[in-house]
């Protein structure tokens, strides 16, 4: 048994944690290997960890290792950072990672609703086609004011509850 806070800590029930997570994670959509990776940096009590390390916990290659924080790292859910004094990186999860992740899916949707409204215009407004993806694109916009809405609201929450970080 690990050590958390000088209270013993399982490594299987931990293990598993991960693994249940990142089943969760890949049932959603992502890919199988950055859920588990994402896991274990979720789970571990400093929020980093080094490629060795995560290959250790969750049995993997430094090459699925840095494959899946590569692909984390373009989501913006975790960073990679220097140890002090080495050339070894380490990998944090970042503590608003969900808000972060959301966030940053703003510029996809915002790259929707452009190409939403050139079909819209390249169809015309009348046709079935057109009216479709008028519509589609109102979700977009409604869901992105929604979003930004929801994301204030958020900050003014995790303040109250957890601090400003």
């Amino acid at each position: 048994m690990a050590e958390a806070n000088g209270a013993p800590r399982d490594v299987e029930a931990v293990s598993k944690f991960v693994e249940s997570f990142a089943a969760q994670l890949v049932e959603a959509g992502m890919q199988r290997m950055p859920a588990r990776v994402f896991a274990a940096l979720l789970s571990s009590d400093s929020g980093t960890l080094t490629s060795a390390e995560l290959g250790e916990q969750l049995r993997i290659s430094p090459a699925a290792v840095s494959g899946a924080v590569r692909y984390l790292a373009q989501q913006h859910m975790v960073a990679r950072e220097r140890e002090p004094g080495s050339r070894r990186e380490r990998y944090r999860v970042h503590s608003d990672q969900w808000y972060e992740a959301l966030t940053n899916r703003e510029a996809v949707i915002k790259g929707w609703e452009r190409a939403l409204r050139e079909g819209v215009d390249s169809l015309g407004g009348g046709s079935p086609a057109g009216r479709r993806l008028a519509e589609t694109l109102a979700f977009f916009e409604f869901v992105d004011g929604e979003v930004a809405l929801m994301m204030d609201r958020w900050r003014i929450h995790r303040e109250r509850h957890f601090g400003d970080g």
